[in-house]
C-alpha cells in the first residue's frame, strides 16, 4: 500500500462550501491524475485555451504506458529530494555551544568538536578565513595538550590525533581531487600520501602534516526535542609539525576553516547532502556562543552580498559604503571588508578622534590608538557606532570598547578599532558580538540578527543585545594579539603582508589580493613529514 501511494499523483480541486450559519468551510476533493474525471478536465481546459491534444495520448489505466509515466515521475522526484538536505541543522556533538578564554587562548573563539573512531575530543579555533580543519597529529612539534600549562582555563586535557587507532581513518591519496586541484600533485605513485603546508605569514607560523578522511561527529535536534547523531566524512589535516604563534597559545589543538573552498567542512557537509550550504556563528559578551551548520536565519535579519574577488567567491568579503560615530559618517569609496571570526579585532580606515568627548591617552605596550580616560558621565556619552554595508544595510555595533576601571570617578577605556594600512579592511569577531552571523553560501549574502546567542540545546528566548557593562578580559598588548607590521598571532592575520599595497581597481580586488584571501596558502604533495 506505501508503494501504491507513492505512485498516485493528483489534482486537487478546491472547493467552497458555505454553510447555513454563513461560515465558510473549506474541503478538498483528490482525482487521481489519470482517472476519466482528471482525463476530462484536461481536455476541457486544454480546449478552453484553444490548444489541440489528441486525446489517444491519455494513457489507459494499468496500461505500459501508464506505469511508464508514473516511473518516470517517481524517478524525477527521488532526485528532487536528493538535492535537499537531509537535517535542517547540525552541530558539534558536544553541543554547539564556543568557548572564549581571552588571553590565555589569544583572543580566539573556539568549540569542542569529535574525530575519528572511537572518538577524541579536539578544541579548535573557529576561522572564518581560512578552509582546512587541522588537528596536532602524530607529533613532531606541536603546542603542549596539557590542561595545567594553560592556567587551569581547561577542564580536560587537549588531545592528540592518531590516523591509525581510528577505524574509520583513510589517508587521501595525492590522485584524490581535493588534493589535485589545489597544486600539481603528479608523482611517480599517485597512491602516496597527499601531503600538506597551512603557512600563515606571521612569526614564521604555519602547520604542515598530511590529509585524511575521517568522521566528524555531529548533532541534530528533531521536532520533539530528540538529539540524533550523525557521521559526516570530512577531510583534516594531520598536524604533525606546528611553528611560531601555534606553538605559544593560539589554536594550540587545532583549527576549523569555515571558509568557502572545497575542503573546509560548510563545504563537505553541503555537498554531502547533510544540511544546507549555510552555517552562522554567534558570540556574546558572556564569553560564549554557538555554531551552526545548516542555518540560513530568519526571514527578518538584514544582509548583504558577498563580492567575488576577480570573478570568485575566494573569501568572505562584502561591500561597506560608510563608518559612523555618533553622527559623524566617514564616507568609504568601492570599499571592500574582509568578515573574519578568525580576527579578533577590526581594521578600518579612522578618522573620528573629534567625536570622543574624553580625554585621548597613550597606554605603553597596547595595540589599540584610540584610548581614553573618561569619567563616568563621559563613558555613558561615548557616541554609538554603525557600519553601512552594500544596500544602506546598517550594522549597530553592539559594544565597541574595552573598559577597564581606574577609580570610582573614571575609568580607563579604548575603541577596539585598528586602523588599516590597506585598501580593504578586516571585519572581526569583536564587532559581530551579539548578532547571529549567517554566512549563506546558497545565496552568497552575509545576514545578521540580533541574538543573545543560546545555545540550540537551550530554551529560546528574547532576542537581545549583550550588557554594555566593558569587557572581563583585560587589555591585550601587542604581544597578544596583531596588527600589520607588529607581532602577530595566527589565524587572524595569517597572509597579510607587510608593505602598504597599490590602490584597488575600482569595483574590483586586485589580483595581489587573491592569494592572501584565504588567509592559509595549502601547498599539496610534498614530501611527508
Amino acid at each position: 500500500m506505501a508503494n501504491r501511494a507513492v505512485l498516485l499523483v493528483f489534482i486537487v480541486y478546491l472547493m467552497v462550501v458555505v454553510g447555513s450559519a454563513g461560515a465558510v468551510n473549506l474541503s478538498l476533493k483528490l482525482i487521481h491524475r489519470f482517472s476519466d474525471e482528471a482525463k476530462a478536465l484536461w481536455l476541457s481546459r486544454s480546449a478552453n485555451l484553444n490548444v489541440n491534444v489528441d486525446e489517444k495520448w491519455w494513457p489507459k489505466r494499468n496500461s505500459l504506458k501508464n506505469l511508464e509515466l508514473l516511473f518516470n515521475n517517481d524517478l524525477k522526484k527521488r532526485q528532487r529530494m536528493e538535492l535537499s538536505s537531509h537535517y535542517d541543522l547540525l552541530f558539534p556533538s558536544q553541543g554547539s555551544k564556543t568557548l572564549f578564554f581571552g588571553n590565555d587562548f589569544d583572543w580566539l573563539h573556539y568549540t569542542w568538536i569529535d574525530i575519528g573512531t572511537p572518538n577524541v575530543s579536539f578544541l579548535v579555533a573557529l576561522d572564518a578565513g581560512s578552509d582546512l580543519l587541522w588537528v596536532p597529529c602524530d607529533c613532531i612539534q606541536c603546542a603542549p595538550l596539557s590542561a595545567s600549562y594553560y592556567s587551569n582555563m581547561l577542564d580536560r586535557d587537549l588531545s592528540e590525533y592518531r590516523p591509525s587507532l581510528s577505524n574509520t581513518s583513510k589517508n587521501l591519496p595525492c590522485s584524490h581531487h581535493l588534493c589535485k586541484q589545489n597544486t600539481n600533485c603528479e608523482g611517480p605513485d599517485e597512491k602516496e600520501p597527499c601531503s600538506y603546508i597551512a603557512e600563515y605569514n606571521s612569526e614564521n607560523t604555519s602547520s604542515s602534516g598530511f590529509l585524511v578522511e575521517d568522521k566528524l561527529h555531529l548533532a541534530s535536534v528533531s521536532d520533539n526535542a530528540t538529539q540524533n547523531h550523525v557521521q559526516a566524512s570530512v577531510i583534516l589535516g594531520c598536524g604533525r609539525k606546528q611553528s611560531g604563534g601555534y606553538l605559544t597559545g593560539a589554536a594550540p589543538d587545532g583549527v576549523m576553516g569555515l571558509g568557502p573552498g572545497d575542503l573546509s567542512v560548510p563545504s563537505l557537509l553541503a555537498k554531502a547532502g547533510l544540511v544546507r550550504n549555510s552555517f552562522s556563528i554567534c558570540f556574546d559578551e558572556n564569553d560564549s556562543g554557538r555554531i551552526l551548520f545548516g542555518d540560513e536565519g530568519d526571514a527578518t535579519q538584514k544582509s548583504t552580498p558577498f563580492l567575488p574577488i576577480v570573478g570568485k567567491y575566494d573569501a568572505y568579503f562584502v561591500g561597506l559604503e560608510h563608518y559612523c560615530v555618533g553622527s559623524f559618517c566617514l564616507k568609504l569609496t568601492q570599499f571592500q571588508a574582509l568578515v573574519d571570526s578568525g580576527t579578533s579585532f577590526t581594521y578600518l580606515p579612522t578618522e573620528f578622534d573629534k567625536q570622543v568627548n574624553a580625554t585621548r591617552i597613550d597606554i605603553p605596550n597596547s595595540i589599540f590608538e584610540y584610548c581614553y580616560n573618561a569619567s563616568s558621565q563621559e563613558l555613558h556619552s561615548v557616541p554609538s557606532m554603525r557600519l553601512i554595508f552594500t544596500m544602506n544595510q546598517s550594522f549597530l555595533i553592539h559594544n565597541p570598547l574595552y573598559t577597564v576601571p581606574v577609580n570610582q570617578a573614571f575609568s580607563l577605556f579604548c575603541l577596539t578599532l585598528l586602523r588599516s594600512e590597506y585598501d580593504y579592511g578586516i571585519f572581526g569577531h569583536n564587532f559581530m558580538m551579539g548578532y547571529r552571523m549567517v554566512f549563506d553560501r546558497e545565496n552568497l549574502k552575509l545576514g545578521w540578527s540580533k541574538s543573545d546567542c543560546q545555545d540550540i540545546n537551550s530554551k529560546q528566548g528574547h532576542l537581545k543585545p549583550p550588557p554594555n557593562d566593558g569587557s572581563p578580559n583585560p587589555l591585550p598588548t601587542t604581544q597578544q594579539q596583531s596588527i600589520p607590521n607588529t607581532n602577530a598571532v595566527p589565524p587572524a592575520v595569517a597572509g597579510r603582508t607587510s608593505s602598504k599595497p597599490s590602490v584597488a581597481v575600482p569595483q574590483q580586488i586586485p589580483s595581489w589580493l587573491c592569494l592572501m584571501s584565504s588567509l592559509v596558502l595549502l601547498v599539496f604533495c610534498l614530501p611527508v613529514i
